[in-house]
């Protein structure tokens, strides 16, 4: 297939470009523009920005694609409080002008990058598809926006589609890390490598999350895109995760372990949280065959640690 990748520069989006390469797909890559970041190797990039409905339609006429794994988007929840309208500009407005270019320039399959955001946080245990979403800022509203979006216009037939709810996702590709500073994994890193004073762990640490390799989760996106589970009427939904979780002090141990170097850590009272926050994954492994096979938390962690140096 000629796959398209919005976001292909991204920590995710260049992890699903790389596994399309691989798979024999000819992949073309969506950047804003220049960053000075390369594209993986056998992927070429296109430049031009999901909110320009004129020039998307321009790339997706001309690249006659047989999908698009759509994966640009803002995705800061705080930031989103403060801008909402931006975050709706991009997550919803880009996500539409890529639905109006295949609509217009014919059949293509679609898998739609959303997020474990969209359940709310006042849940616990193994969150199934099935949940009503519960979001709490417009970051996590503009996706389950983008989702019903998906759905909708996949339910007329102009599209095969599929959804896929990533949890949270780590390690490395290609060399390059999950470079987030609000998430845990690349702070605790930081921090062993001295640019930060310490990781900041409410309470004991004994929250439990689950974290899965961006290389399990590009695989995810292929088997979407491949599958013919997801050609019929409508957009299914999958969680992409372990259902493994583990808890913000085993991966603080998991650090020091492979490292061997110790995480300076500064504990604060606890908050109310879900002691529990992890994913049903049965869906996806029963329908696309799905499993992570990179997962172990001390192998996420090595590769993130060799990826950062």
């Amino acid at each position: 297939m000629r796959v398209l990748v919005t976001g292909g520069l991204g920590f995710v989006g260049r992890a699903v470009a790389t596994e399309l390469v691989g798979a024999g797909h000819r992949v073309d890559v969506l950047t804003r523009g220049a960053t000075g970041t390369k594209p993986p190797a056998g992927a070429d990039p296109v430049e031009a920005d999901v909110r320009d409905r004129v020039r998307i339609a321009e790339v997706v006429a001309r690249g006659r694609y047989d999908g698009i794994c759509h994966l640009a988007a803002l995705t800061r929840g705080r930031d989103s409080v403060a801008d909402p309208l931006t975050y709706y500009d991009v997550n919803v407005g880009g996500t539409l002008n890529l639905l109006l270019a295949a609509r217009a320039a014919g059949p293509v399959r679609f898998v739609f990058a959303s997020t474990s955001i969209v359940y709310g946080s006042r849940r616990t245990g193994a969150l199934q598809e099935d949940l009503p979403p519960a979001p709490e800022n417009p970051y996590g509203a503009s996706k389950v926006a983008a989702e019903q979006l998906v759905g909708y216009h996949a339910a007329t037939g102009d599209i095969s589609a599929a959804t896929l709810r990533c949890f949270n996702v780590a390690g490395a590709v290609d060399g390059y890390p999950d470079a987030d500073p609000t998430r845990i994994i690349p702070n605790v890193l930081r921090a062993i490598r001295g640019e930060l004073p310490h990781v900041t762990v409410n309470g004991d640490g004994s929250a439990v999350r689950e974290f899965t390799h961006v290389l399990d989760v590009a695989a995810a996106f292929r088997l979407a895109l491949e599958s013919t589970a997801t050609a019929g009427p409508g957009a299914p939904v999958y969680n992409v995760g372990t259902g493994r979780g583990v808890s913000v002090a085993e991966i603080i141990a998991a650090a020091e372990s492979v490292t061997g170097k110790r995480v300076p850590v500064r504990h604060l009272p606890p908050r109310q949280e879900p002691h529990t926050l992890i994913c049903d994954p049965r869906r996806i492994a029963g329908e696309l065959g799905w499993r992570a096979q990179r997962s172990d938390l001390p192998d996420i962690i090595r590769g993130a640690w060799e990826a950062t140096g």
